[in-house]
């Protein structure tokens, strides 16, 4: 009996913020998947161990969460005043799809130390000492992120004291710049605030009309009061993701909000797009207890946020979500601007269920619209595992 042998494909496992993902440079990619397409998707599925009705990615590098199931390619880049191309996979655990419809903020930081890691950026834009500067294109949304890498003799600086609430051990600091991070995606209606308003009242059958607040930044977010869907802004992963029609309600507020943004023609097409748009809900500052029993008091906070991702209640935030947060606070008005106090604001530190992020942006009106130039936020990357990683050849 024939058995087909295993391939092995030159790969890194990294941390990148709070996520981890199987990171590949495109060169080293069997040739079919170098190129976007079904070999590329099948080679990655197989990578992270999907489809698997199991729900644990067993047979695979993925960590059967939204957080662990994740793939980057990274290339150098031929655009001007970028260094590298990075694109990002978002792997359905339980399916065969990969949605490749936003980027993933955290494994950002990862990025450019993989990338100077990796030999793909020119050596004499990287320092021995000091902060290498690496100018990244976001692929799947068309934007640039501006990584601030630290470097100690000649090599990426991985260890550090920055910690980052959702991460365990400290490590170093990664600063990371998001450009223009208002995603103008195809098929939106508009940039910034795809319907043209703050706070719009979406109806959503079974639940009621929902105040809400649409944005395209980072990631196509929509957010909603949590005292308007029956929850306090402290809960933590259990208490959501536990309830079947708590999960239920939360897909369906996430359908008819891509349809009213246009991300989506109807709401069928909802079960292509798992990765966005994401659904957060907002809260004034509480005090609560995170999930690592560290002690979160109201003052220590200008608002509480959770999120969803991949239809679950994210552990901590992911970091789209995060610049969604940071820009959508910025704009006097919004939901999120709102339960921080309203006013204009540079910077918030919210609450999430591992702790809290202080995350900035700066937003100015342009022509009676609102434009954000620039959102800001500190993660940290770590190399887990390098080497190669083994799929059964097809």
């Amino acid at each position: 009996m024939a058995h087909a042998p295993q391939i092995r494909i030159p790969a890194t496992y990294m941390r990148g913020g709070t996520s981890k993902g199987v990171f590949f440079r495109v060169q080293d990619l069997p040739a079919a998947a170098q190129v976007p397409g079904a070999a590329r998707d099948a080679l990655l599925l197989r990578v992270i161990g999907s489809p698997d009705p199991y729900g644990k990615q067993i047979d695979g590098m993925g960590g059967a969460t939204s957080s662990t199931s994740k793939t980057v390619i990274v290339a150098k880049s031929t655009r001007p005043d970028h260094d590298v191309d990075y694109l990002f996979g978002q792997v359905s655990i339980d399916t065969a799809f990969v949605d490749w419809s936003g980027n993933c903020g955290n494994l950002s930081a990862a990025v450019g130390p993989f990338a100077i890691s990796g030999g793909l950026i020119d050596p004499d834009r990287v320092p021995d000492n000091g902060i290498a500067i690496v100018r990244i294109w976001q692929a799947n949304i068309g934007k640039t992120i501006i990584a601030h890498v630290p470097m100690t003799n000649g090599a990426v600086q991985e260890t550090g004291d920055f910690e980052l609430d959702g991460v365990t051990f400290p490590a170093a600091e990664v600063q990371l710049e998001f450009m223009d991070p208002a995603a103008e995606e195809e098929g939106a209606q508009g940039a910034m605030f795809p319907t043209g308003q703050l706070v719009d009242d979406l109806d959503v059958p079974g639940i009621g009309t929902l105040k809400a607040t649409m944005i395209n930044a980072g990631i196509p977010t929509i957010f909603v009061d949590a005292e308007s869907i029956g929850y306090k802004g402290t809960e933590l992963q259990d208490a959501i993701n536990s309830d079947d029609a708590a999960l239920k309600k939360f897909e369906t507020i996430r359908a008819h909000g891509a349809l009213r943004m246009g991300l989506i023609k109807n709401l069928d097409e909802i079960a292509k797009r798992q990765h966005t748009p994401k659904v957060a809900f907002v809260a004034r500052p509480a005090g609560y207890t995170a999930s690592s029993g560290k002690r979160v008091d109201a003052g220590d906070v200008d608002l509480l946020v959770r999120a969803m991702s991949m239809g679950k209640l994210h552990h901590a935030m992911m970091g789209t979500a995060a610049v969604a947060i940071a820009t959508a606070a910025a704009i006097p008005g919004t939901l999120v601007n709102l339960a921080a106090g309203g006013g204009e604001r540079q910077a918030v530190r919210f609450g999430h269920p591992s702790g809290t992020l202080r995350v900035g942006a700066e937003a100015v009106q342009a022509n009676g619209e609102w434009v954000v130039k620039k959102a800001v936020m500190s993660r940290s990357a770590r190399v887990l595992m390098e080497g190669w990683v083994r799929v059964p050849k097809a």
